[in-house]
């Protein structure tokens, strides 16, 4: 990737407001899961927005994250090395979003690869780390490590069954929001085309 000037005009607006978005609160409680959920082996970054994404773009750190909420010998990234070629830290980045998508991120809510190692958008890279805790939350396999109420528990599925015979008494009732004719009457309705009395 070759490095890039400064944006101007339209093109630096929007890339501004795609930096508003960054948060860094959600940067420190992000840092404090991945470090609770990887253990000893990673090291904590210093704050702020830069040195969040120098420590995320390699993709050592995803891929040791993805793979602590697998059972052991379940691991979806098999190969982990350090690297500081370009296109084998997009290829590792590239594998976590692949084993996070295979895990249950909706594919809309990941980011892309140049998004983290360019720094492009770090707050949808915030957003898919935010989606893979509260999705490894929900599924209490006993794999998350951290405060869970670092995390909104996602909505599960509540399949209902209903016999046949109590799906035809609901065909029976009339709800109210369709209206009732209870109280009707036509008292205070004058003939068509009468001017409206006005007291």
């Amino acid at each position: 990737m070759a490095n890039k000037g400064p944006a101007y005009g339209l093109s630096r607006e929007v890339q501004q407001r795609i930096d508003r978005q960054y948060d860094p609160e959600l940067e420190q409680i992000l840092t404090q899961w991945i470090l609770a959920q990887c253990g000893s082996g990673v090291q904590a970054p210093e704050p702020g927005r830069e040195k969040f994404q120098e420590w995320l773009k390699d993709g050592i750190v995803l891929c040791k994250l993805i793979n602590s909420l697998y059972p052991k010998g379940q691991e979806p990234v098999t190969k982990i090395q350090a690297s500081n070629m370009a296109f084998k830290q997009m290829e590792q980045i590239a594998q976590f979003l692949q084993a996070a998508e295979r895990y249950g991120i909706v594919p809309t809510d990941i980011f892309q690869t140049v998004d983290l190692w360019e720094g492009k958008n770090m707050a949808c890279v915030q957003r898919t780390l935010m989606n893979l805790g509260g999705l490894a939350v929900t599924r209490e396999d006993g794999l998350f490590v951290g405060d869970p109420n670092w995390f909104p528990k996602k909505s599960r599925e509540n399949r209902r069954e209903f016999s046949e015979d109590k799906l035809k008494e609901g065909q029976n009732v009339i709800g109210l929001q369709m209206g009732t004719n209870r109280g009707a009457s036509q008292a205070g309705m004058t003939g068509y085309g009468m001017p409206r009395q006005i007291l």
